[in-house]
């Protein structure tokens, strides 16, 4: 098979999730802001390959969107794996306060710093 192949496209998320679609936290909203706790700091070498990234990654806080953007995930993928981590306590979540999420000054900078990093 290619890197070209589209079953493999359709596949590795798949696999990057084991199966699920969704988040063990059907709440985690992409502007969420990540952030590796002492806990993943340290399992950081025995954690496998993406979840390992986004640890690494989250050392500085970014938001769901971004690390996305930045390891080249689909979002759904993204928010499956960050849940998982947040779960096993290896990242912190900070959730905006619902007032942010009808901001659309911070709705169109969060595009915009989206659109940068491509």
């Amino acid at each position: 098979m290619s890197e070209q192949d589209p079953d493999v496209s359709l596949l590795r998320p798949y696999l990057l999730t084991s199966g699920r679609a969704q988040p063990v936290d059907h709440t985690l909203e992409i502007e969420t802001q990540v952030v590796t706790s002492d806990q993943g700091a340290v399992a950081r070498q025995r954690l496998t390959f993406e979840h390992r990234d986004i640890v690494e990654l989250c050392r500085a806080t970014m938001s769901v969107a971004e690390i996305a953007a930045k390891l080249g995930l689909h979002i759904g993928v993204a928010r499956v794996l960050v849940a998982d981590l947040a779960a096993s306590g290896h990242v912190v979540l900070r959730r905006p306060g619902a007032a942010l999420n009808q901001d659309l000054g911070m709705i169109e900078r969060v595009i915009r710093g989206l659109e940068a990093i491509r």
